[in-house]
């Protein structure tokens, strides 16, 4: 076991070396000239020529890269080229709205997924399953942009219940935070539930199928209990990935949410800097979302590992 937590650990460290390298090429080939786009094309050659050094344009791409990177361990994360601020400044307040609107949206999410689909499993084909079903299929299938909208439309501005701009200050309480971002938490626990549902349901009525499962009918139990004494524990484990999946969606995927409700966070900080071609920005927030990403992946590879005792022990 200690060695298999050694490899994860290890190659989530290779490949968030490898999208680090992914995102700094990216943002180099952008068409246009850099200096250009921060200082507009009216300006003049020694500026332009002073913007780049200030940059370090002239040095050569891997000197960069490794100065970057390196800035980027020990918490440096440049500077912006809009503001002139420190990016790790701007990016540390957006960066806890933006986990504070996660954590609301998973202590929904997780328990109320985990309870339909057990739930659907226990009672299979009956009525509450059929309407589960369409229920998570549906929400499956419409946009998160299209929630967010009709939510707003309707619970926003025809009923009032809750603000459809989902502005925070600095100094809110929790009651307000939690006002502020009630429609688009609802909008992102809409996005995730059917595909947690779906997966808890598929992978309990698959072991269900097992035959010690029934043994246990054979022996009278109540079918409650066979699902979560019996068949949950042995289903935990493409359960876990699936919700790590959609945990990490919940963090670096919620960029079109935090648009559409305007929300502080760093969705919406890395869609003004994309606009404004504010480079450092953009490096910054692609690489704390890939190592977001990444690390929620390697917490579910650990816990599957934790939870599967075949996995514990060798052959």
């Amino acid at each position: 076991m200690s060695w298999l937590i050694v490899e994860r650990i290890a190659l989530a460290i290779l490949t968030a070396f490898l999208v680090s390298v992914l995102i700094f090429a990216g943002t180099e080939l952008l068409p246009g000239d850099l200096a250009e786009a921060v200082l507009g094309q009216s300006a003049t050659p020694e500026a332009l020529e002073a913007i780049r050094r200030s940059l370090g344009l002239h040095d050569p791409a891997h000197q960069r890269y490794l100065r970057w990177l390196a800035g980027f361990l020990t918490g440096d994360l440049g500077t912006s080229l809009t503001s002139g601020r420190p990016v790790a400044a701007e990016l540390s307040l957006r960066l806890a709205n933006t986990f504070f609107l996660a954590a609301v949206a998973a202590v929904i999410a997780v328990p109320l997924a985990l309870s339909i689909g057990i739930a659907s499993a226990i009672w299979k084909d009956g009525w509450f399953d059929r309407i589960a079903t369409v229920v998570c299929v549906t929400a499956i299938s419409v946009p998160e942009f299209l929630i967010g909208y009709l939510l707003i439309l309707f619970v926003a501005l025809e009923l009032g219940w809750f603000p459809s701009l989902s502005s925070v200050a600095v100094d809110a309480g929790v009651g307000e935070r939690l006002r502020a971002v009630a429609l688009p938490a609802t909008t992102v626990v809409l996005a995730v539930l059917g595909y947690i549902t779906q997966m808890t349901r598929a992978s309990v009525l698959d072991v269900m199928s097992r035959p010690y499962i029934e043994m246990a009918y054979l022996k009278g139990l109540a079918p409650w209990r066979i699902v979560l004494v019996h068949a949950l524990p042995n289903a935990l484990a493409p359960i876990i990935q699936v919700v790590a999946f959609n945990l990490a969606y919940l963090v670096i995927g919620i960029v079109l949410v935090e648009v559409v409700f305007v929300y502080p966070g760093v969705g919406q900080y890395l869609v003004d800097a994309v606009s404004k071609r504010d480079v450092p920005v953009v490096q910054a927030c692609g690489l704390i979302f890939g190592a977001t990403y990444i690390g929620l992946n390697v917490l579910a590879d650990l816990m599957v590992i934790f939870v599967n005792p075949r996995l514990r022990h060798p052959r």
